[in-house]
């Protein structure tokens, strides 16, 4: 019997994952919203394709209503969030139609920032100091134990979206005034000045089968919220920065319990006492070209050894993980004032990637020599801010 996955995208995202579901000859249907539709997906990979009316796939009872109605001529044995907005969503699904996979209390570990720091803080993982946005005396308490500054961030949005930093009490009533009820979706946590990096691994069976650590340029928010230059690249191998990080990315696995998939986990590493606390992880391949930059590491995508993943579980078979070649890469991107920027100026033979996107400059340089990609950064990134960088407002939410 063929084995039918169910992928939804609130992005146009994933491409490869439905690429690998096709080379392993699974039926693969794809659900996506009404504006995603003419993107360039893979079509020649996709069985089915549907496009949910709206811009919004969370959207309860519909989604519901709308995948039992597929599920009525069609046996789906696994359904899969190609986006960081419908991992809550596909818990739901997977639940509702008794399909196993992640359920809806997992899922939360992963979407929810606040059930993601009492999960790690009560593990005894260092996580910096936060309270939930609901009773104000513990606000007031928090306020007079933490010095501001503060960062205010919305419990389930992704990445850097809606996050904002408050410098004091009046500035944090003032927000929750214009919040009113929504208040209780955020979490205000101690702004920690350090040095932000992010750990890209596989879980099979609840092991870590592989995992690479990164460091950013400048910590994502910075960026997200200011413009310039998004850098990010791997970490020395076996050196004090990746075993520490591999070792606490190890005990956030433990902690929240993914039995498999893939992982994109942030740490801080303090500019005051040198410790890495948690920061956030999402049940996710990294985005902004993160899979590029592991698969120039490693010398495999992230999305199709997930797919692999997913399917030899279906089909009652051993995962077998492939063997990492360990170069060292970074990724630069920004947003470009032109549409299609020229950017064969940046003629290195290490650029193993360019990013296709409009107004976008993206690139990942790969060498084995980390010396040399360091020295690719520190000529490159001048040059893109020079030459390249626009700037647009941050989004509080994906669609403003």
């Amino acid at each position: 019997m063929t084995t039918t996955i169910l992928c939804l995208a609130s992005y146009f995202k994933g491409g490869e994952f439905i690429e690998e579901c096709k080379a392993q000859g699974v039926h693969t249907v794809l659900v996506t919203t009404e504006d995603l539709q003419h993107e360039p997906w893979p079509r020649h990979a996709i069985d089915e394709f549907f496009a949910f009316p709206g811009v919004n796939l969370s959207r309860r009872p519909d989604i519901i209503y709308a995948v039992s109605y597929l599920a009525r001529e069609r046996q789906f044995d696994q359904i899969i969030a190609l986006d960081d907005y419908d991992v809550e969503t596909v818990a739901d699904l997977r639940e509702h139609l008794r399909i196993p996979g992640m359920g809806a209390t997992t899922a939360r570990y992963f979407r929810d920032k606040l059930a993601m720091r009492v999960q790690a803080r009560d593990r005894g993982i260092a996580v910096p100091e936060f309270v939930h946005v609901l009773n104000y005396d513990k606000l007031r308490n928090f306020m007079q134990r933490v010095p501001p500054p503060w960062v205010l961030k919305p419990r389930s949005e992704a990445g850097s979206m809606g996050i904002k930093k408050i410098h004091s009490a009046d500035e944090l009533w003032a927000n929750l005034d214009h919040l009113g009820d929504r208040q209780s979706y955020y979490v205000l946590e101690d702004f920690l000045p350090g040095d932000v990096y992010h750990v890209d691994s596989i879980i099979s069976e609840r092991e870590i089968v592989f995992a690479a650590s990164h460091k950013y340029g400048m910590p994502p928010m910075s960026v997200y919220q200011g413009g310039g230059v998004f850098v990010t690249g791997a970490v020395p191998y076996g050196g004090e920065e990746d075993e520490a990080l591999q070792a606490v990315n190890a005990r956030i696995m433990e902690a929240f319990g993914m039995v498999r998939g893939v992982t994109h986990a942030e740490y801080i590493r303090s500019h005051a006492d040198g410790r890495f606390y948690f920061l956030e992880i999402a049940a996710r391949v990294g985005g902004a070209g993160t899979d590029k930059l592991v698969e120039a590491e490693a010398g495999f995508n992230l999305w199709r050894e997930w797919a692999k993943l997913e399917v030899a579980e279906l089909r009652g078979e051993a995962y077998e993980p492939p063997v990492a070649t360990q170069n060292y890469a970074a990724l630069m991107v920004c947003l470009a004032k032109d549409e299609w920027p020229d950017t064969s100026q940046f003629d290195a033979p290490e650029i193993a990637w360019r990013m296709p996107k409009k107004h976008h400059v993206g690139m990942v340089a790969a060498s084995p020599d980390y010396d040399r990609v360091q020295a690719l950064v520190a000529e490159y990134v001048p040059r893109l801010a020079d030459h390249y960088v626009a700037t647009a407002p941050p989004m509080d939410s994906p669609g403003g």
